[in-house]
């Protein structure tokens, strides 16, 4: 005989808490290999490449976000724990994420893709110029960020300091 299954909903939401990380974050750590492969196969994928990744941030990253705030604070709430650190850390670590994707991420992948888009169509096509790569760095910088603030608030979210 099986033993009945009995879960809460506070640990439904802890799954929905954690899925909605894994689902909004888990791409942008592969962003890097992504672009070192289109930029050294074929330079041309560039401006595909930055759509794709503004469309990402706009209809999966923010939306998850949204989940990951929604979730944090019902398990906040219901344990009443908002005067934990690691709370604080995670409620201010998505403002900072939902500010950096909004103000830097999702304008300047648009700028790059433009940028990208006319060295590709050339003429003659070719390798994006300096303002483009000046983007791709702010990108890179700010996406390196991003990511070390998202495991951080891991981190923080497992040890509760």
């Amino acid at each position: 005989m099986r033993p009945p299954i009995a879960t809460s909903f506070y640990e439904v939401i802890v799954a929905v808490h954690i899925m909605a990380v894994v689902i909004a974050f888990g791409v942008t750590f592969a962003y890097p290999f992504i672009f070192a492969v289109g930029a050294r196969t074929d330079p041309r994928t560039l401006p595909l490449l930055h759509r794709i990744e503004y469309t990402i941030e706009r209809w999966l990253i923010n939306p998850g976000l949204l989940l990951v705030v929604v979730a944090g604070i019902y398990l906040a709430s219901d344990a009443h724990q908002w005067s934990e650190f690691f709370v604080q850390w995670g409620l201010g670590a998505s403002i900072g994420i939902g500010a950096l994707v909004g103000s830097v991420m999702i304008p300047t992948a648009k700028r790059a893709e433009r940028l990208a888009r006319v060295a590709a169509e050339g003429p003659p096509p070719g390798e994006p110029g300096a303002d483009y790569l000046a983007l791709a760095r702010r990108l890179s910088a700010t996406g390196a960020l991003l990511s070390l603030l998202v495991l951080v608030t891991i981190l923080f979210m497992v040890i509760k300091p």
